[in-house]
């Protein structure tokens, strides 16, 4: 099967690339309007960008339905801060309730009954739920585009990570004890709990 997306229904070829771009970390953001309301919403397409600064990057997209900017990118644009909360089992539901798309004077902490913290250094809550968070200050948004599920891409730097002591240990993470969940296609999800080593090998260790 050979796709050319420009013959194809753009709202196919996200279909596609959701199916394909497996499994996926989730971004649960945290966020606050210019006017004091705040915000949660989950996003899928999320990733580490760099280390020295440590820097991640999620994108969020254009809505199907109207047209319109979600409430995450307006509040991050105007405040140039964030918190980016990982997603365990225990809470995988209400962070569901935070994927619908509220009016932007509605805060999805309270929907979903999730429990807002204070932040160190940002004035965005962390997640009470959440046993990691990264507070982040924005360093750029890359506008790819405006259409109906075009995206962009927003890269914040990690002023403080926030990590339970259960599961932290010489800066290594208990995936056991954190039970993240990751995204496949459509509504599916997926647990972390099937996993298996394999070392990189080093340089000569490779034969022909």
């Amino acid at each position: 099967m050979i796709i050319n997306p420009e013959e194809h229904d753009y709202r196919n070829i996200y279909k596609l690339m959701v199916g394909l771009i497996v499994p996926r970390p989730i971004a649960f953001v945290s966020s606050i309007s210019p006017e004091g309301i705040r915000n949660l919403a989950p996003f899928s397409f999320f990733t580490g960008i760099s280390a020295n600064p440590p820097v991640i990057c999620f994108c969020p997209m254009i809505r199907l339905s109207d047209g319109s900017r979600k409430d995450t990118l307006e509040n991050i644009e105007a405040t140039k801060e964030f918190v980016v909360n990982v997603v365990s089992e225990e809470f995988a539901q209400k962070m569901n309730t935070c994927s619908i798309e509220f009016p932007p004077e509605v805060d999805e902490f309270e929907k979903s009954r999730l429990t807002p913290i204070p932040s160190a250094l940002v004035k965005p809550p962390r997640l009470k739920e959440s046993r990691i968070n990264m507070e982040c200050k924005l360093l750029q948004i890359i506008h790819v585009s405006s259409k109906q599920l075009g995206g962009s891409i927003v890269l914040g730097e990690v002023l403080r990570f926030h990590v339970a002591d259960d599961l932290y240990e010489d800066y290594k993470i208990d995936p056991d004890k954190l039970k993240p969940i990751g995204r496949m296609g459509g509504s599916a999800y997926i647990r972390t709990t099937d996993r298996f080593d394999m070392a990189r090998p080093k340089t000569g260790e490779i034969r022909d």
